[in-house]
């Protein structure tokens, strides 16, 4: 399965989830990549948009290979990737300081994307997780275990595309799992695209505007 971009990735994982619509669940989606997914789903599910910050910790030579990844908190939920670890030789040291360094960025954007903005209550609410796609699953794993925390009724992973191996791993983790295409041979998540070019955090802020962390009810509450 090609995708023209993410909108259009969005647009069908949409159509995949309409069953959840009904339930009112929120939206949360790892940015950059997965906000413009995600805004398609919040729009066709009706339902409020919010980040999980979750940022990969890639081997210092290989950046791209994830040896773990970290999402913020009172505590930070950090995931290690035992076997990119051993393959690579990264020693302790190093593994923490490039984990400070993703906890950084994570600060960076929270300020820049979020401010003062409310944010989602998950607690009690069914959670769709969404990005753009996975490959090893650590920040996806990682998003998860911290989402867990938060303590939701459901929570549901969504993504266009993912290898089946990687899903397989993630399966006991969520409630369920919604993926347009698991290729047997996946190659990266931009082949799966026809445009992959990078989100920017204007266009995350610029999405974010659109869709509100929390729907208003009737009574205005």
């Amino acid at each position: 399965m090609m995708f023209q971009d993410r909108e259009d990735a969005g647009r069908q994982l949409a159509r995949a989830l309409v069953k959840y619509r009904s339930r009112h669940p929120v939206i949360l989606a790892l940015p950059r990549g997965g906000v413009p997914v995600a805004a398609e789903v919040a729009e066709k599910l009706d339902a409020p948009l919010d980040l999980v910050l979750v940022r990969k910790i890639g081997v210092p030579m290989q950046p791209e290979l994830a040896m773990g990844a970290v999402v913020d908190g009172e505590q930070p939920v950090i995931v290690r990737n035992q076997d990119v670890i051993e393959l690579t030789g990264v020693s302790e040291r190093t593994f923490d300081a490039v984990c400070d360094e993703e906890l950084a960025e994570i600060e960076r954007r929270r300020e820049r994307y979020l401010g003062n903005r409310a944010r989602s209550d998950a607690r009690g609410q069914v959670a769709i997780i969404v990005d753009d796609g996975i490959a090893t699953g650590a920040t996806t794993l990682a998003a998860i275990r911290a989402l867990r925390k938060r303590e939701p009724k459901e929570l549901v992973l969504a993504v266009p595309v993912a290898p089946l191996e990687t899903l397989q791993r993630l399966h006991a983790e969520v409630g369920a799992i919604v993926c347009l295409d698991t290729p047997q041979d996946f190659v990266a998540i931009g082949y799966y695209y026809r445009d992959f070019r990078q989100v920017s955090d204007n266009e995350v802020i610029a999405i974010l505007k659109r869709f509100p962390a929390k729907k208003m009810t009737a009574s205005g509450s």
